[in-house]
């Protein structure tokens, strides 16, 4: 690898694990910096995901369905089934339901983004223009970035409080916060107040930690695959190297498919998870 990019192999990852920022990464993070890099691809993902589902709503059609429409067909009736029995306002179910298939098209593609070649986009970008400043920085997998992560659950707790005020008013929800779990005493209000705070805090923290840790470790494991192809030679190992990076490749991609899904899947069940018990009373 240090022949072909002149980094070692510690430096090509550390390299790849920088995003393209407005300004040079701190020591303390603030909310001065922006990764436009994640900015930008989970937007273009979002707006592609909506518009997947907009040509297949435009395109049904009532007699024989095409691939493509049984495919979205299957998909959604399989996300409304899955509100249907964990969200049980009809009325609400009218924006959670297609909020579920939003988050699960959406974060499946960001997710997929992961899939392709370790260093295909940020070549293209470091040959767009001078290899100095932020052309030197690309990062394509947007749920690979805790910025992105977190600011969808937190997404997410903000739609959990809305339902709560909305279904219970802003009183019952507020006795709720002061009653829920121990009782209604008035010594126990604290401890009640404090035990919901850390279940709303425990809840959407482990929301985005699970999402980024996951989409994080894979990224980081097709990097040390391209190590191992980077480092290919005219010898008996080298020529090894690059044989276990295709076989590698492979395997991991093939088993990635089914980790970027359910990685997806599983964001959506607990979205749904949350926007119940924010419809529940205790």
């Amino acid at each position: 690898m240090s022949a072909e990019t002149g980094l070692t192999a510690g430096e090509y990852i550390v390299h790849h694990l920088h995003h393209l920022q407005n300004q040079a990464p701190k020591a303390v993070a603030d909310f001065s910096v922006f990764n436009f890099d994640s900015l930008f691809f989970s937007i273009a993902l979002g707006v592609l995901g909506c518009w997947l589902l907009w040509l297949a709503a435009r395109k049904a059609t009532s007699g024989v369905p095409g691939r493509f429409q049984a495919a979205v067909e299957i998909l959604v009736e399989m996300v409304d089934a899955q509100a249907k029995g964990i969200v049980h306002n009809a009325e609400s179910r009218k924006f959670v339901a297609p909020l579920a298939l939003t988050v699960f098209v959406w974060i499946f593609l960001m997710n997929a983004m992961d899939l392709l070649p370790v260093d295909l986009i940020p070549a293209l970008w470091h040959s767009a223009g001078p290899a100095v400043g932020m052309k030197d920085y690309m990062r394509v997998v947007p749920t690979a970035d805790l910025s992105v992560t977190m600011g969808l659950s937190l997404a997410v707790l903000l739609i959990c409080i809305y339902y709560n005020i909305k279904i219970k008013g802003a009183g019952g929800w507020i006795h709720e916060l002061f009653t829920a779990p121990f009782g209604a005493h008035p010594l126990l209000w604290p401890f009640n107040f404090l035990m919901q705070i850390i279940e709303f805090i425990a809840k959407t923290v482990s929301h985005g930690m699970r999402l980024f840790g996951n989409m994080y470790a894979g990224e980081l494991i097709f990097m040390l695959i391209a190590l191992m192809g980077g480092a290919w030679s005219m010898s008996a190992t080298g020529i090894g190297l690059a044989i276990g990076h295709v076989i590698a490749g492979t395997a991991w991609a093939i088993f990635h498919i089914l980790i970027i899904t359910l990685q997806a899947f599983v964001f959506m069940m607990l979205t749904l998870v949350y926007l119940g018990q924010a419809h529940d009373a205790h």
